[in-house]
């Protein structure tokens, strides 16, 4: 499959954003749940970093997210034509304390993998969140001085959290995440389109973007992308129900048929039983 150069070597953050955000819109896929989560959401395929990198190249997505290590090893030769998020931090799923993940790989170090953004996971309401809050609003100021995107996963989690899903509580961390220099904030959606939008407009300036969470049925996230869409979202970040799905690269191209192109999932149905795709 022959892919046009996008060209990600680039100096000033705006010509970052440019090569992210398409109609002012994104798709990343997500490769962080390794660290995260452990083997438990991974098949004999989509364990292979290597597929993973054959499906965004493939699927043209507007970036990849991953760890240093998958990036070190796999985003290489003509996989750099992806443009490529670093997550500079990452907790695993055996701790039963309150959340704390703190930084592991350095800004300078992403950059040199060819990062045209980094990314960081704070959780708001820990009885850690103040390391976090430190670390991440000293990350976005190197970040932006070497012309890179600062993303910010926001999950609002810990003893000191009630209601981490209600839109309240996402708004807060929304606004947070922004006000410590995000450019993109990675959010969960809890189902109120309405609340999104109030959500959207805590960020301000800064991009709101939807996790895409476990496995759904297809409808279902295709509907769910809809709303997101329609609140003033400007995309997704999706890994789960990309590579767990038995046909990946046809999934990709219906999501970005809704965010790129602003079609309805019943227009998407209609299409693909008139084998359109």
């Amino acid at each position: 499959m022959q892919i046009k150069k996008r060209g990600v070597n680039l100096k000033k953050k705006s010509d970052r954003v440019d090569t992210l955000f398409h109609k002012g819109k994104v798709l990343i896929l997500a490769y962080d749940q390794g660290l995260e989560h452990g083997p438990t959401d991974f098949n004999l395929l989509n364990i292979d970093p290597q597929y993973i990198m054959d499906v965004g190249l493939e699927g043209r997505f507007s970036a990849i997210a991953a760890q240093a290590g998958i990036a070190e090893k796999y985003h290489v030769d003509h996989y750099k034509d992806v443009p490529l998020i670093v997550k500079l931090n990452g907790k695993t799923k055996l701790s039963k304390e309150d959340p704390l993940s703190l930084q592991h790989t350095s800004v300078d170090y992403a950059e040199k993998l060819g990062a045209i953004a980094v990314g960081y996971t704070i959780y708001l309401g820990s009885n850690h969140e103040q390391q976090m809050l430190v670390e991440f609003g000293k990350i976005c100021e190197e970040a932006h001085q070497k012309g890179l995107l600062a993303i910010c996963w926001m999950y609002p989690r810990g003893s000191n959290i009630q209601e981490e899903e209600s839109t309240e509580t996402i708004a807060y961390g929304t606004r947070v995440a922004m006000e410590l220099g995000a450019d993109i904030i990675k959010i969960k959606y809890n189902g109120d389109q309405e609340g999104l939008r109030w959500i959207v407009k805590a960020a301000g300036k800064a991009k709101v973007v939807i996790a895409g969470g476990s496995k759904k049925t297809d409808y279902e996230f295709m509907q769910m992308t809809r709303e997101v869409i329609d609140a003033g979202a400007a995309g997704l970040a999706v890994g789960r129900n990309i590579w767990q799905h038995k046909n990946p690269l046809l999934m990709a191209k219906v999501l970005k048929e809704i965010i790129f192109n602003n079609k309805k999932p019943q227009e998407i149905l209609q299409e693909l039983k008139n084998h359109k795709y």
